[in-house]
């Protein structure tokens, strides 16, 4: 189950008036695009695994723990601080979780999905009662702020949740589904800086250390699938979309979230949608938007929530938990 939940993000914003001053874009072609007023973003030398301190800290002691009890730690990023030490490494240090090992999960924006899926397995296994997953990425690093079909979408955050033992009968991840397609690798990227293209004076002229994305056929697939994935670990549960108190889909654009829950059939009023202040934290949507609504009272104990993700890969993900606090 998910004992606790905390996120962190960065103070800075960066708000659609101050994307006009930096590339030819507009408020209002941004906000009806993709539902993004404004973003947090990281000041110079500040990491991922600084974001995820922050939220690993919290998640922590609200789950009633130390650092000492967390046997494992997995870090769902795409932006890890560097290429190794893995973040999960620094993270551990950072917090003091001295019993602890762990690992970082590349999945891009479906990497919280594919991370809580992983702890609960290892949870549900005896071999650690408790897990801490952090999905943080610190996007900016990345972001080509010239190319403004990326630059607008997204931003800096982070998310942490302490996986721990459920009792029967009680709240408790119930269920998961994922799947990769990585046929569409290409359509969403970031070229060089791998053993593929390390880098050189040449990949750096080119910007390929960005981010690089065909929007048209990210989109398509995005509300594709998300429907696609939710839909099929509803019916293997006997759920349809009137049983689900909530969704929560990974934050990548308003129209992707509206269109795959109305193919679903899921009330909009439980959907949660909060990329308006955030934009796209890729690992962090997930849980900053499961804050936002643990805090606006809209998610409760008991509740049946569905997590969705699609993400750079091409990943896909979904869970299916009933809520526990």
């Amino acid at each position: 189950m998910i004992a606790s939940l905390a996120t962190y993000v960065p103070p800075r914003l960066l708000t659609n008036a101050d994307l006009e001053k930096m590339v030819e874009t507009t408020d209002d072609w941004i906000l009806q695009r993709t539902g993004i007023r404004e973003r947090h973003i990281v000041d110079p030398g500040v990491a991922t695994s600084d974001l995820g301190k922050e939220a690993a800290i919290k998640a922590i002691a609200n789950a009633g723990l130390t650092p000492a009890d967390i046997g494992l730690i997995i870090v769902g990023t795409v932006t890890p601080d560097m290429m190794f030490p893995s973040t999960a490494c620094l993270i551990q240090h950072k917090i003091g979780a001295r019993n602890a090992w762990g690992f970082d999960l590349s999945a891009a924006c479906s990497a919280f999905t594919y991370s809580l899926t992983t702890a609960c397995q290892f949870v549900a296994s005896g071999a650690h009662e408790h897990v801490l997953v952090v999905g943080a990425d610190v996007m900016s690093s990345i972001i080509d702020y010239k190319d403004r079909a990326t630059c607008v979408i997204f931003g800096d955050g982070a998310g942490a949740v302490v996986v721990s033992a459920a009792q029967v009968g009680g709240p408790q991840i119930l269920d998961f589904e994922h799947e990769v397609d990585g046929g569409g690798g290409g359509a969403l990227c970031m070229p060089a800086g791998g053993s593929l293209k390390p880098a050189s004076h040449e990949t750096v002229d080119q910007r390929q250390h960005y981010v690089k994305q065909d929007g048209q056929t990210v989109f398509k697939f995005a509300v594709r699938k998300t429907e696609e994935i939710a839909r099929r670990l509803m019916e293997r549960n006997g759920l349809t979309a009137a049983d689900i108190d909530l969704f929560v889909s990974h934050q990548a654009n308003r129209r992707i979230i509206q269109a795959a829950t109305e193919k679903l059939g899921v009330d909009p009023s439980k959907v949660i949608i909060n990329i308006e202040r955030y934009g796209n934290t890729t690992a962090a949507t997930i849980p900053l938007a499961l804050n936002d609504a643990v805090t606006s009272g809209r998610l409760k104990k008991g509740d049946l929530v569905v997590l969705a993700s699609v993400g750079a890969g091409f990943t896909v993900g979904a869970v299916l938990l009933r809520w526990g606090f």
